[in-house]
């Protein structure tokens, strides 16, 4: 009878945890928690529901380096009032934590984590230029972007962000950086615009697409943008449009490989599309096609939250990417 090393060439590895990035097809054995494990990379995008939120917004932040199990939003516009209400995803519930930001506000930018995170700009009244850090419990003031405006995005940690674009009284190109401290003008973006989504791991590397070009309101025949950029630190360069243009979506994801969710095209739209560091590919759409709405996480696990769906939506949506591992354990009782 064959065994397994003669039908694969190897043995089952044995050891005390778990590979920290499986390759598809990789077998283990844990001897910590006596489990037969298999990495079996996805085969196509889905989306799943998730847990809603306590309290349905549009235009919040949120922590863009987050994950599936552990994202953050803050902020938002519950049309009317802005709020400051904070709440923490676990992978199936959002728990609403006593700790508001300071200033309520909506259209802001945020980076970090679910318990490292930032959030900067935003509005009313006018465009704002503070910026928040929280700790995992609370929020507190730290250093002003230099250039106070709405509709901007985020990208990277609370030690290492950007933010770029936005509204001042005209669409803007401004870019910062931070660096844990202050804030620090950077390389403009090509494109002057706001409402934009983005992605990125740190202030050294992002990626900036869509938007508006036509102000507050973006008129029915046009406005909306498809182009896309990438920051390596110095300055940002035009890369492959979007196939849809569109404005008000979520972004998350890195400069090799980002999703670009939902958004006004005009009218709300469950389009999705994955950038794979050259070009963008239409995926799994959204199971409710919405604008105004936050994303969080990486292209292979992801989940976007809240937004217009026609009228205010607390939903929740979790994003498995194709190629995505996805571990199996098997029972050898």
């Amino acid at each position: 009878m064959s065994n397994y090393k003669d039908i694969h060439g190897t043995q089952i590895e044995v050891r005390s945890d778990n590979p920290s990035n499986p390759v598809n097809g990789q077998v283990w054995y844990n001897t910590t928690d006596q489990k037969l494990r298999a990495n079996a990379n996805t085969t196509a995008s889905a989306w799943a529901s998730g847990g809603n939120m306590n309290t349905a917004r549009i235009r919040m932040g949120a922590s863009g380096n987050g994950t599936q199990t552990a994202t953050i939003v803050f902020g938002g516009d519950t049309d009317p009032p802005h709020v400051a209400n904070t709440e923490v995803y676990n992978g199936s519930a959002w728990t609403e934590i006593s700790g508001d930001l300071n200033t309520a506000r909506d259209a802001l930018g945020g980076a970090g984590t679910a318990t490292s995170a930032l959030a900067f700009g935003g509005r009313p009244p006018g465009q704002l230029a503070i910026t928040e850090k929280f700790n995992g419990t609370s929020w507190t003031e730290v250093a002003d972007l230099n250039t106070a405006r709405e509709g901007l995005a985020g990208a990277g940690t609370a030690t290492s962000a950007l933010a770029f674009g936005g509204l001042i009284t005209a669409n803007s190109a401004l870019n910062e950086s931070w660096n844990g401290t202050c804030w620090a003008e950077a390389g403009d973006l090509v494109l002057a615009r706001n409402t934009l989504g983005g992605g990125g791991a740190d202030n050294t590397s992002a990626i900036a697409f869509g938007g508006n070009v036509s102000g507050v309101a973006v008129p029915a025949g046009g406005g909306r943008k498809g182009e896309t950029e990438t920051w390596n630190g110095t300055s940002w360069t035009e890369v492959a449009d979007l196939n849809n243009t569109r404005s008000e979506l979520a972004g998350f994801g890195a400069v090799s490989k980002a999703v670009a969710a939902g958004g006004d095209a005009p009218g709300n739209t469950a389009n999705v599309e994955v950038y794979n560091g050259t070009s963008w590919s239409e995926d799994a759409d959204l199971t409710t096609a919405r604008a105004k709405l936050s994303g969080s996480g990486t292209s292979f696990s992801g989940v976007v939250m809240g937004g217009d769906s026609g009228s205010l939506t607390a939903a929740t949506e979790e994003w498995t990417g194709n190629n995505a591992p996805t571990i199996r354990e098997f029972d050898l009782s």
